[in-house]
């Protein structure tokens, strides 16, 4: 399928989204630690003003199917590149297997060269075996610390 068959769209999220991303989170961790509305809206407005930091959505028509959160980081190193940490990667249970998750993340990753990044950094549970395929297969590198990818240009160096 492809995203005009899906009408498939993706943006930044925005205040009104809250209640919709609370909804998908639940199919990211439904055993989420409790809290209030009013903590979950003040999280929510710090995020939104956050410098660097980006709730990407996506919706199906009318409904959010798709989120994962973008942080980009200044850098003092790598001539100055900053890097980037993608979190929170959700698709709805409902809409899984669709290639909704890797349109999101290949959303992220090209919004994060865009911003002049050399990396994108993630982290997934060791035993997150679907997950963990998943994200090699955009082209995450498994390592020590995580997976990562890095921006044509910027190549692995190892570590001594």
């Amino acid at each position: 399928m492809n995203e005009k068959a899906l009408d498939l769209t993706f943006r930044v999220a925005d205040q009104n989204d809250l209640a919709d991303l609370l909804a998908l989170y639940k199919h990211l961790i439904s055993t989420d630690l409790p809290t209030t509305l009013e903590s979950q809206k003040q999280t929510f407005r710090e995020m939104l003003s956050h410098p660097g930091l980006s709730v990407i959505v996506g919706h199906l028509g009318d409904k959010l199917v798709t989120s994962c959160t973008l942080v980009v980081i200044p850098n003092l190193t790598r001539g100055c590149a900053s890097y980037a940490v993608i979190e929170n990667v959700i698709t709805h249970t409902d809409f899984r297997g669709m290639g909704i998750g890797e349109k999101i993340m290949r959303q992220a990753i090209q919004r994060a060269w865009d911003a002049g990044c050399y990396k994108v950094m993630l982290m997934s549970g060791s035993q997150n075996g679907k997950a963990n395929t998943f994200y090699q297969r955009l082209g995450f590198q498994k390592s020590k610390i995580g997976f990562e990818t890095r921006r044509p240009g910027y190549a692995s160096r190892p570590v001594t």
